[in-house]
């Protein structure tokens, strides 16, 4: 068979440029909505972290227990060749919410980053056409910190348990508390005729890999599936009255995942690092009065969400936020609608590594991945992607990655992120801090070419959380020796032997760190308030002030620690006035104020101060 991009003419892939570099989109009108017996119905946005394409029933996979999935997928319309844009949660989420591109809201990875509150969201639309609005999460990251709250009269992101251990613990909710919190605010009286927008966020299919019983035993063999069977079950008493008939009037529901996981393909543990179909394919469902059931083979990506749901809802487009426009397109309308190209990256390697950024389109049938080992990939006769076509299609690829959209700098843009939220993050497996980047990136910086030293970093985390602090510490020393100007290697070194108490070695490591340059506001801080806590509070300042100068709540905390350390109160206290001032959400900086408060005698200021910090964070 003649490849499909040998076929395509020099003209297409000059449009295809043209229309990449206007944005890939423009504002489109949209179809009248099917719901004529409703013209506002109620909307049920469900996400499935880390779930998947082939993870169940519905996609043909004999192995999975899926049967809600199953049944609402049969009674409603399944889209096979879906894909998202981020293989990292709170970006993917954001491209849902919002309808745009991760380059055209800025949010790129899931730390350091935060959602503008310029930009509109499904929540804030339908709230301004009058519905009520409930969010109930299950993962961390998207806590209300990252800005996708906004729009909701309730955003329940309240975590109830803890994994890992350490500091390398983090908080998560299990999806039947999440359910059971989403229907507990669905069942609430509301005002007649008031429509509600429900979205509920399941992260149990995220690694660790820890079903619950019964579902551990019957998936011994396969924990991912069995979190997958267990996350299935939690939806029950969700979906189970909808598809029954014993809710009333039916809402729209859409089933999606974030991103896939790799499970071990193409060498990569779990999802963040390639864009691969593991990964970037996901699920999706739409289910409800207009929707006609069957299987939808036309390609649908994340950014289509946002004007299908509007379009279901009876919300008009509005306004678009970036020049380049909304690239979705609504999945309501007619079958024979032309499909777009879909824009992809993987960014965290690039970010929080100094590794090569990862771009990619899906074109006609091609996954065309811009890397410097680049690749070409025909997913109708290759979806495994095992057979890189780069050396036969190369010029036509490149005309592809000549008309990827370009950053106006690099690396993006990002907010200092508290260091809290960074630590759990990392525990997550997710590598935390700042990448150092080269302005040039060589076959070296291929994320391919270092997949072994990604499996390392994963390892580190693993052994660190349970406990084995020995065996981490070796591992992070060999990350640090393969790669010894990244930042993350050098941190996650330091952070390992201060969880064993190994004060000394942490503080020389860190101490090389900075003499080699391989350092990030993160190991900073953690530098200076090491230094402080050993009472070496002058060196501590050292460090501190100028990092704390450019203004980040998160440097202003760290200074204020120190300052308090130092008993310098008085401008431990002003400097925590800053770091609030900063940023008015972070819970840690109201928490170091109050604390210092106390103990300069000033018991209601301490008091307001304490409680602002149990109201943002209540763990």
């Amino acid at each position: 068979m003649i490849s499909v991009l040998k076929k395509t003419s020099q003209l297409s892939f000059l449009l295809l440029a043209a229309g990449l570099l206007l944005g890939m989109a423009r504002p489109r009108a949209l179809p009248p909505a099917p719901f004529a017996r409703s013209p506002h119905p109620d909307i049920v946005l469900i996400t499935i972290d880390t779930l998947r394409a082939d993870a169940v029933g519905f996609a043909g996979n004999r192995r999975a227990a899926t049967p809600v999935l199953d049944r609402l997928a049969t009674a409603g319309r399944i889209f096979p060749s879906a894909h998202a844009h981020n293989v990292m949660t709170l970006p993917s989420h954001t491209n849902i919410l919002t309808g745009l591109y991760p380059y055209q809201h800025g949010v790129r990875d899931n730390n350091g980053f935060r959602l503008a509150p310029s930009i509109p969201t499904l929540a804030t639309l339908l709230r301004s056409a009058g519905y009520g609005t409930g969010a109930f999460i299950g993962g961390f990251p998207l806590d209300a910190q990252f800005g996708l709250n906004r729009g909701f009269d309730v955003y329940d992101c309240r975590l109830t348990r803890s994994s890992g251990a350490g500091g390398f613990a983090f908080a998560e909710r299990r999806g039947d508390e999440v359910v059971a919190a989403a229907l507990a605010w669905w069942r609430q009286p509301r005002p007649k005729g008031r429509p509600r927008f429900l979205w509920v966020h399941l992260f149990d299919p995220h690694a660790p890999y820890d079903p619950p019983e019964p579902f551990r035993s019957r998936f011994a063999s396969n924990l991912y599936l069995g979190e997958v069977a267990a996350a299935d079950s939690f939806l029950s008493p969700l979906l189970g009255p909808f598809l029954d008939g014993a809710a009333g009037a039916e809402p729209f529901v859409v089933v999606t995942a974030d991103h896939g996981e790799s499970l071990g393909e193409h060498g990569e543990l779990t999802h963040g690092l390639f864009a691969y179909e593991a990964t970037l394919k996901v699920p999706l469902v739409l289910w409800g009065r207009g929707v006609v059931p069957g299987r939808d083979l036309r390609p649908a990506r994340h950014v289509d969400i946002f004007p299908t749901v509007l379009q279901a809802a009876g919300v008009s487009l509005p306004a678009a936020p970036d020049v380049r426009g909304y690239p979705g397109r609504s999945l309501l309308s007619p079958a024979g609608a032309v499909a777009e190209d879909s824009y992809f990256e993987a960014l965290s390697a690039a970010l929080n590594r100094g590794w090569a950024p990862l771009r990619g389109m899906l074109h006609l049938g091609r996954k065309l991945i811009a890397l410097p080992l680049a690749e070409v990939y025909d997913l109708e006769r290759d979806p495994r992607e095992a057979h890189n076509l780069y050396a036969r299609e190369h010029a036509q690829a490149r005309q592809v990655f000549l008309a990827l959209p370009r950053e106006p700098f690099w690396p993006p843009r990002r907010q200092d992120a508290p260091p809290e939220t960074a630590a759990r993050l990392q525990s997550l497996g997710y590598a935390v801090g700042a990448g150092g980047a080269p302005v040039r990136f060589g076959a070296g910086d291929d994320p391919k070419r270092l997949i072994g030293l990604d499996r390392k970093m994963h390892d580190v985390v693993e052994l660190s959380s349970r406990g084995e602090l020995d065996a981490a510490i070796r591992l992070a020393r060999e990350v640090v020796s393969e790669r010894p100007r990244m930042p993350i290697g050098q941190q996650m070194l330091a952070e390992t032997l201060l969880a064993a108490g190994r004060t000394q070695e942490a503080l020389a490591a860190m101490t090389a760190a900075r003499r080699q340059g391989a350092v990030s506001p993160e190991l900073l801080r953690q530098l200076g308030l090491t230094l402080a806590q050993m009472g070496r509070t002058t060196e501590a300042l050292a460090v501190l002030r100028p990092l704390a100068a450019g203004g980040s709540s998160p440097s202003l905390n760290a200074l204020s620690l120190a300052l308090s350390q130092a008993g310098r109160l008085q401008e431990a206290a002003e400097v925590s006035r800053r770091a609030v001032a900063a940023d008015p959400g972070n819970a840690r900086a109201y928490q170091q104020l109050g604390m210092i408060e106390l103990r300069l005698g000033r018991r209601s200021e301490a008091r307001k101060d304490l409680r602002k910090a149990e109201e943002l964070s209540p763990r």
